[in-house]
Order: structure tokens, then sequence, then C-alpha cells
């Protein structure tokens, strides 16, 4: 949601106010749209990444704020848990700085964090779902003080009018309710940001779209919740059921999530801000004190407030973003699929093959959402956080295919061909994309390495589950910090 909010209560009267000025900000949207006023001469990417803090023995620390303050830098802010913290690294050109530039600014930024994380008894561990979580650390005690978490909680239950059900059903079943959003907090994610023109928009977030399931298979890393061992990427169902608004009556009408992937294929990017109006009521109705249109008249940029913050509470797994830097406005997908970690090695990894391929498909003369059904690509997602890099998934033209094989043949070409066009060689493409195809030969992410690795350990010990979670998470930290990336890392622990 990004935007500090007082704690209040709305009436009829906010809402009502609330509802003029989004329209008015969306009139005002679409009147930059035909005047052009985007910046997109130089086109940035950016990273979010959400991590988890720990304590010495791997089990989740509630003390984001002692961490935050420790760290004391503006790029570091709390998240919805206490036991969760976000960096937003700064936004570059793809290629500025050259091969190392981006990495080392991330390593150096993570670990300097972590040394004053130290200093207050906790650490860092960048993973999809926390393996150590218990449900009893997700309460109402778990929400960061923040009050627009506890205002966005307190509306989600207004507008359900009961408690939250959550069913994942994987190795392991799990039924359960919850009277706070805060099992939300368990997934962290990875979110890289493409700025991209007006013009392009609609291409950027169809590709995006269209290979949310392969890169979901690729990167799983979250498939404990609660001691139990559910799909690859449990965030994803995770996600979807702890920020429903809609009891079960309004489910079966049709009424669309606020976690969403979406329906259609789009032709704009004014599709997108449009829908949010039309299907989503407001949860957060503030409004600000800027009249659009007046600002547009004299010339200036408006900051859209009420839309931006609007689109903020519809978590779509591609979103699009209206933002104002240096008077200048922009708009850039937001890509929300991927899990948080394992490493910097692993992250950038990922987001060469996003970006590379999502150039390479907009560049196709016959773009693959010409030849893909919606429901298909929405599929995908689902079969993918299932079964990860187990995953067959359908591309237009092989059919159903396992993952490994529809990378290595198909997508990772793609992926190099998008990077050369962005202006980088192959000494710079190859170690990026060559973890990619070496998680495809090997077959090995995350989410499989944590299940093999708690195996072994369950197998090899009498501890109990919670305990072999227990050390399975501190192996990870370790390996965590060595950057080797996740398909290297050992299983068999014997000498």
């Amino acid at each position: 949601m990004g935007r500090d909010v007082p704690a209040l209560v709305f009436t009829r009267e906010d809402r009502r106010r609330y509802r003029i000025k989004m329209q008015e900000c969306l009139e005002a949207f679409a009147q930059m749209l035909r005047d052009a006023r985007f910046e997109s001469e130089r086109p940035q990417v950016g990273l979010e990444i959400e991590l988890n803090l720990v304590n010495d023995a791997a089990e989740p620390a509630m003390r984001n704020i002692d961490a935050l303050e420790a760290i004391a830098d503006p790029a570091w802010s709390t998240e919805l848990g206490r036991f969760n913290l976000e960096i937003n690294v700064p936004p570059r050109r793809l290629t500025a700085g050259g091969p190392d530039a981006w990495e080392s600014e991330i390593r150096a930024a993570l670990n300097h964090a972590e040394q004053r994380a130290r200093s207050v008894g906790t650490h860092l561990i960048m993973v999809g779902i926390l393996p150590t979580l218990r449900q009893e650390d997700v309460g109402e005690g778990a929400l960061s003080e923040n009050p627009r978490y506890q205002l966005l909680n307190d509306q989600i239950f207004a507008a359900r009018g009961e408690d939250l059900r959550i069913e994942v059903d994987g190795v392991d079943r799990l039924r359960t309710y919850a009277d706070t959003i805060t099992p939300e907090a368990a997934c962290t994610s990875t979110q890289f940001h493409l700025q991209v023109s007006p013009e392009e928009f609609a291409d950027y977030w169809n590709a995006a779209q269209a290979i949310a399931g392969v890169q979901v298979a690729l990167s799983a890393n979250s498939p404990f919740l609660f001691g139990k061992e559910l799909w690859h990427e449990t965030r994803i169902p995770l996600f979807e059921q702890a920020t429903d608004t809609r009891p079960e009556e309004i489910k079966v009408q049709g009424v669309r999530p606020r976690v969403w992937f979406g329906e259609r294929w789009i032709n704009s990017v004014f599709d997108l801000f449009e829908e949010n109006l039309r299907f989503f009521p407001a949860l957060l109705p503030l409004c600000d004190e800027q009249d659009p249109a007046e600002t547009l008249d004299r010339g200036d940029v408006p900051e859209l407030a009420e839309l931006t913050l609007h689109n903020g509470t519809i978590y779509r797994w591609n979103r699009p973003v209206y933002a104002v830097d240096h008077d200048r406005p922009h708009v850039r997908v937001e890509n929300r699929v991927l899990p948080a970690g394992p490493t910097v090695a692993d992250t950038l990894a990922n987001g060469a093959f996003y970006y590379g391929l999502t150039r390479a498909l907009v560049e196709e003369e016959r773009p693959v959402w010409s030849r893909m059904s919606f429901s298909a690509a929405e599929d995908n997602l689902h079969t993918a956080a299932r079964h990860g890099i187990e995953a067959r998934l359908y591309w237009p033209g092989m059919g159903e295919v396992p993952v490994p094989e529809l990378v290595l043949r198909r997508l990772l070409p793609l992926a190099h061909r998008g990077l050369e066009l962005s202006g980088m060689d192959a000494a710079w493409r190859e170690p990026l994309l060559g973890i990619i195809e070496q998680r495809c030969v090997v077959g090995r992410n995350g989410a499989v390495w944590q299940k093999e690795m708690f195996q072994h350990l369950d197998a090899s010990s009498r501890a109990g589950r919670h305990e072999s979670l227990r050390r399975m998470t501190q192996l990870y930290v370790d390996y965590m910090h060595l950057n080797a990336p996740v398909h290297t890392w050992p299983v068999d622990l014997s000498p």
C-alpha cells in the first residue's frame, strides 16, 4: 500500500467523496495519456525485497521497529508483520554500472542491515514463507505498529463480516481460521519494477502475465506453512485467501477477489485503473486536497493520490503503477509473483530472466498473448505454485510441457535475446541466465531444497518436525550468506 494513513473511522460521506475523487483522478489520467505527458526516454528498473526477521535460533523475531532503528536507512521500512522488513533498492537503468554493479549494491545494503540487526538480536532471511513460523505467531499482536496496517485489517474484516478461512492441500493438509490479516505477513516477496512508455504498457503487462506461471515454477521457495508441507509456492494461495474481503456468498456471485490475476488481456494501462474503480469498493477512502483537473490546467503534474491509494489495495500479481518523480509522471509494471530469496544471486538471475523474456516477447511479430488464452495463463500460475519446477505448463506451439524443457528449449533463448536487445552482452548475460539454466538441469530451486533438506533432517533425527524445520532454516541462512545459487546447495550433510 506504501502510504501512511491515520487511525480513524470512515463515514458514508467519506466514501461518497472518495468515489467522486477517484473518478476525477481517472479522468485526469486519461487526459494525461492523450497528451503524452509521461517520462519514457530513460526507462528504469527497480526492486523491492521483503524479508523476515529471526532470532539466533531461527525462530521469528517480532522486532522490526528495533531492527529498523538499528539499520537507520530510509531505504528500509516496516511491513505488515512485526517479523517483516522491506528494502526498496533505488531504481536504475538495466545496464547501468556494469555487470556486477547491481549485485554489489544489493549485497552491500543487505550485509549492512544484517550487521545492524544483529545488534538487537535479530537476523535477516530472504525466503517466501519462514519455515519456523507457527500459527500462534500471526495473531493480532503480530501486526506492525503503523496505524495503516490496523486500519487495513479493520476494513477487510468489516467488508467480510466473518473470520478468514484458509485451506491449502499439499503433501499435508491445512484447514484453519484467522481473525486478522496477519497470515498475509507470512508471504514475503521479491517485486521487480519495469518502467515503460504508456504506449508499450499493455504489451509488457500481457507478456508478464503470460510468463507468471513459468516464473513461479522456476523460483518457488515457500513449501512450508505453520509446520505443514503444502504447495511448492504456498505463498500464492495463502496471499489469495488471507486478503480476501469476500464471504462465501459473495464469492459464488462472481465478485472479483482483491488478490487477482485479472480476467483478460489488455489494450491500455487505462484498462487496469478503470477496472479498479469499476470492480472494487474503496477500503481506505482517504481524500487528498489536490484537484487533479485544476493541477493539469495550470500545467503541473497531479499526484492522483486517491487513484494510487486505491490501486495499492488491489493486489494484482502484475500491478500497474503510476508515480511522479522529479515532476515527471511515469507508469511501470510491478511484477509481484515471486517469493523472496534464496540468495541475491538467485534474485538477480530471476530478474534477468523476467526482464529479458518480457522484452523478447514484446518484440515478437505475433505476440504470445494472441496465441494463448488468458485462462491458460492463470491456470499456469496455480499449477506452478502447486508443483513448482516439477510442473507441466501450457505454452503455445508446445502444448503441456515440463517446465525445464519449456525453459531450456524455448524461453531461455528468448531471454538472452531480450537482454541483448537491452544492451547486455553475452559475457554479462551468461552468468545470470546460466543460473536459470542450471536450476532447470539440476531440477532444484528453493522449494525443492527446503523439502529435501527437511526430509533428510527429519529422517535422520528424532527431534520432531518443528526442530527439523528449525535446523533446516538455520542451514538456509548460512547458505544464503554464502550467495551461492540455490541449485548448488548440498542436501547430504555427511562428512
